[in-house]
């Protein structure tokens, strides 16, 4: 058989698998092969009919999962406000910290005689003034009794307002000196981790720089983007749950934020809900919000009553000639006990308890 053949083959035998398999399970799904099933799968019921319940139908709160981001209500970057270089970091990603503690200092020699000469200049512009002060009061003096002319007084009080200008320029000198000798010295703002760290002891910090960022980890928020038909239904306060697929985690959360205009392109409301405290979140993980989505009306049967064998789900359903095994479908257990039925069962269908053996 050549090549050619070959393919020609493979492309008539795969539609006819497909097509096979296929009514093999519309077929299960039908129940051709109940009587098929291991024997002993599923024991008869013991004691008759008795202690049979109902299938029941309810009316159940409905979700809708919303992809959404954790993130922190209370972060902030760290960043330089002078140029110095960097002496020492106290912290590295990782580690938490208080408020009030030192994370970074910088150089402060050079600021430290930056300053010392604007102080020195500012000694020096005062002892000026206080002589012009003089001078000009002279002069004034000396015009009251004619001695000098109106230029002489002119002349004394140039001189003494461009030396007031000149102390106020040094002064002005001496306070940014001693703010930026401050800014050597950086402390957390708030209680927190420590993200990430964006330099190292001897680096150069310009201002503006980043250096860390930080986030509160108690004040940790799911953010999701809610489609406008579930949004506006919703209220600050309100209380919802998210899963946090990562760690199997289900947390209860508080809608703390609801920004009051959509998103043009996907018609969508961003919804902040604050989390309760897990050690275990971290900012930029997945999570899905569980939003209310009205209600909807289904079979709800024990799960005791509920055997199940790998994918199949059975149950024994008193009927009138006894009672019946039955293989059904089941869904979410939508409150402790109780399962969904998706399809097997009826309204009022009597269930039986499951056989010991």
């Amino acid at each position: 058989m050549n090549a050619h053949q070959t393919k020609t083959l493979k492309t008539w035998l795969l539609p006819i698998a497909a097509v096979i398999l296929l009514l093999l399970i519309i077929a299960w799904m039908a129940g051709a092969f109940r009587d098929k099933i291991e024997p002993g799968l599923g024991a008869l019921p013991q004691g008759g009919t008795e202690g049979a319940v109902s299938v029941v139908r309810e009316d159940i709160a409905v979700t809708e999962s919303v992809p959404g981001t954790i993130g922190a209500r209370e972060a902030t970057t760290i960043s330089s406000r002078t140029l110095a270089r960097i002496t020492t970091l106290h912290v590295r990603a990782g580690d938490t910290v208080e408020q009030g503690q030192m994370l970074v200092e910088l150089e402060r020699t050079a600021l430290e005689s930056r300053l010392s000469q604007a102080r020195e200049q500012v000694r020096g512009s005062r002892a000026r003034l206080d002589e012009a002060r003089k001078s000009l009061a002279r002069a004034e003096e000396l015009f009251q009794r004619e001695l000098v002319a109106a230029a002489a007084v002119d002349q004394a009080r140039s001189e003494h307002d461009s030396l007031v200008a000149e102390l106020a320029r040094g002064e002005q000198a001496v306070k940014e000196a001693q703010a930026a000798l401050d800014y050597t010295e950086i402390r957390s703002p708030i209680d927190g981790r420590v993200v990430e760290r964006f330099a190292e002891p001897g680096d150069t910090a310009s201002p503006g720089d980043k250096l860390l960022t930080l986030y509160n980890p108690t004040t940790l928020r799911v953010e999701a983007a809610v489609r406008e038909g579930l949004a506006l239904a919703l209220i600050l306060g309100q209380r919802l749950q998210v899963e946090i697929p990562a760690s199997g985690a289900l947390l209860n959360a508080q809608i703390d934020e609801l920004v009051p205009a959509a998103d043009p392109g996907s018609r969508s409301f961003m919804v902040k809900a604050r989390v309760d405290y897990d050690g275990q979140l971290l900012p930029g993980m997945y999570a899905r919000m569980l939003v209310p989505a009205g209600q909807r009306n289904v079979l709800l049967v024990p799960a005791e009553r509920v055997l199940n064998y790998g994918q199949l789900d059975i149950v024994w359903v008193a009927g009138e000639s006894g009672f019946d095994r039955r293989f059904i479908r089941t869904g979410r257990e939508v409150r402790p006990g109780m399962l969904e039925v998706i399809s097997g069962l009826q309204e009022s269908e009597q269930v039986l308890p499951p056989g010991q053996g």
